[in-house]
């Protein structure tokens, strides 16, 4: 039996588990499973289902890259490791916040090295990635000819999520963001692995095949959409590389953050036949093109206008997430100072071109850190007046996420400091009150 997907990546190791208020073992000893294939699993489920079919044996299938295993006994593996068992995390929250600061950053590594969990008699083992997936191996998977609708099983009834994805498309996979409550990196990765323009122009080309299309795509995007083809300018750094975020706290300087190649790839977008408007749906990040002085280079300010102008159906949604520098900290994200900066540009371009477009800031309510002070101070922020303010989510804690650790453990994993966490469901539902409090 194997397991994978989303899930079973981001339960690979001992977890919290919000719904339960409990920590679980990985998910290789409740399932009892042989065989997990975390993260994106198209070049390890190809090696390991032709192990299983060339009758490898077991001790050869364990050494392939991007699986785990459970298995009984002590683990003689080389060079490995070791983790907290899942007793003592258990026992300890201090334990398991240490571990998830070693997994973390491991999986934000290149070259990580094996992962070995101790768990009940047995071990858990979780091997190193593949190397970020080549262009071509991109490719390799998105040409394979899917029809984009959904299983014929399913015909004759309306399916909300196919509503929202079934006119967009992919242009890459990977988040170096490093948002602490995200789990983009911890199962896409950290490294941004990019399609060629040819196989994304193919596919929107294609589109017009499909029944129900006008010519409009709802998203031209990934996790985060403006990181399409972005990279260490020398990648030999990268290799080396421990930093979990290229963004936070500060942007790396071996981050060649050119929107040039992006903004090439929606004018030839624009050019297909058939297609009417190309939508920006995804997630984008604005420290990628601006920081407190304004634009960072060339490509910056033609890249915000034309996803104002251009790629927008008149409300751009970002993220700042908070006001309050002490909970952003936490988060890992930029200063708000950056979202004032950006409300400026934003509105000095919509004004010239007398559209009427809006800018919408996503926050998060009782994320740790975050107290009722917090909130009153963000409801309270002047550079949020006239803003559309009910995009808004009270934090709920996922597995394999520093700020699910911070809610479970009340301490900061990377640094073992206390953090304040607001636990309480009426004082939770009261800090998401202040989003709609007259001013």
């Amino acid at each position: 039996m194997v397991i994978g997907g989303i899930e079973a990546s981001l339960r690979r190791l001992t977890h919290y588990d919000y719904w339960q208020d409990r920590l679980l073992p990985s998910v290789l000893v409740s399932s009892g499973a042989d065989w997990l294939c975390y993260g994106m699993g198209e070049r390890t489920m190809i090696e390991l289902t032709r192990a299983i079919e060339a009758g490898r044996n077991i001790s050869d299938i364990r050494k392939i890259p991007q699986i785990g295993f459970y298995c009984d006994g002590k683990c003689r593996t080389r060079d490995a490791v070791f983790l907290h068992s899942y007793e003592n995390c258990l026992k300890d929250k201090k334990a398991f916040a240490q571990n998830f600061h070693l997994i973390e950053t491991y999986a934000n590594m290149m070259h990580p090295p094996v992962i070995v969990e101790p768990v009940g008699k047995g071990y858990v083992q979780i091997n190193p990635t593949l190397p970020p997936a080549t262009t071509q191996e991109m490719d390799s998977f998105w040409d394979l000819p899917f029809t984009k609708l959904p299983h014929p099983r399913y015909k004759g009834k309306r399916i909300p999520a196919y509503d929202m994805i079934k006119f967009s498309v992919n242009t890459h996979r990977g988040c170096f963001g490093g948002c602490n409550f995200c789990t983009i990196a911890a199962h896409q990765g950290k490294f941004i692995q990019s399609r060629s323009e040819e196989s994304i122009l193919k596919e929107i080309a294609e589109l017009n095949n499909l029944p129900g299309f006008a010519g409009n795509i709802s998203d031209v995007g990934a996790p985060t959409a403006n990181m399409y083809g972005m990279h260490g300018k020398d990648v030999s750094i990268c290799e080396r590389c421990r930093r979990k975020s290229c963004l936070f706290p500060s942007p790396c300087k071996n981050l060649d953050r050119s929107h040039e190649r992006l903004l090439r790839l929606y004018s030839r977008i624009a050019a297909v036949k058939g297609i009417r408007h190309a939508y920006i749906g995804s997630g984008i990040r604005y420290d990628l093109f601006l920081d407190e002085k304004g634009f960072v280079d060339e490509s910056s300010r033609p890249y915000l206008k034309e996803l104002i102008l251009d790629h927008t159906s008149g409300r751009l949604k970002v993220a700042p997430e908070h006001t309050e520098d002490c909970v952003l900290k936490l988060m890992a994200k930029p200063s708000f100072r950056l979202f004032e900066r950006l409300r400026k540009e934003f509105d000095a371009i919509v004004s010239k071109s007398e559209r009427n477009c809006e800018l919408v800031p996503y926050f998060i309510s009782s994320h740790p850190g975050c107290g009722m002070r917090e909130m009153e101070s963000l409801s309270r922020n002047p550079a949020l007046k006239g803003l559309y303010m009910d995009q808004v989510q009270d934090f709920t804690p996922t597995p394999m996420t520093t700020s699910s650790v911070m809610f479970y453990t009340g301490l900061n994993p990377s640094t073992m400091e206390k953090v304040f966490v607001e636990r309480n469901p009426d004082r939770k539902k009261q800090q998401k009150s202040f989003f709609f409090r007259k001013k």
